[in-house]
């Protein structure tokens, strides 16, 4: 972006705020968009617009069980779905559900196997509405055996 005169800027920001009360956005449920002036996403939303409500953070979850052994080493597809599986326990313990996930953060120690991450993912993620989802590419997770951890933020309403 180019370095704007404090009065452009100030412009520029009254602009947006215009832009964005122009819009009507139902206070009710998050809007998820992918604005055409963005690269056309594969599989997640560009833009989630939250009204007022509460918001659900789950830590990272691994591919673990509850006697705290690593599920399906070496496995991607076994990996994942523990993963979810693990977030969807997350998730419904702070009150939310997938429904209601609207953004994913994924670390994963080889991007090459994406779409298997992305066949189970869309066994769980409301795909008419995906979320906003972030995908990292990591030299390593906290042990040698576990492939992927991931992160959700979710919106209940207030």
């Amino acid at each position: 972006m180019d370095a704007l005169a404090p009065s452009d800027r100030q412009g520029r920001l009254a602009l947006e705020r215009e832009l964005v009360d122009d819009r009507r956005v139902p206070e009710s449920r998050p809007v998820f968009s992918s604005p055409g002036d963005l690269a056309a996403p594969a599989g997640y939303s560009q833009v989630v617009s939250i009204p007022s409500g509460r918001l659900v953070w789950t830590s990272g979850q691994v591919p673990m069980d509850t006697e705290r052994k690593i599920v399906g080493a070496g496995d991607w597809a076994a990996q994942t779905r523990a993963v979810f599986g693990n977030l969807e326990r997350a998730l419904r313990a702070g009150g939310a559900g997938w429904a209601d996930v609207v953004k994913l953060t994924l670390f994963v120690v080889d991007v090459s196997e994406l779409d298997t991450i992305r066949a189970v993912r869309d066994g769980f993620v409301d795909t008419a509405n995906p979320p906003t989802s972030s995908l990292v590419q990591v030299a390593g997770l906290f042990h040698p055996d576990v492939l992927i951890e991931i992160e959700a933020v979710a919106w209940r309403p207030g």
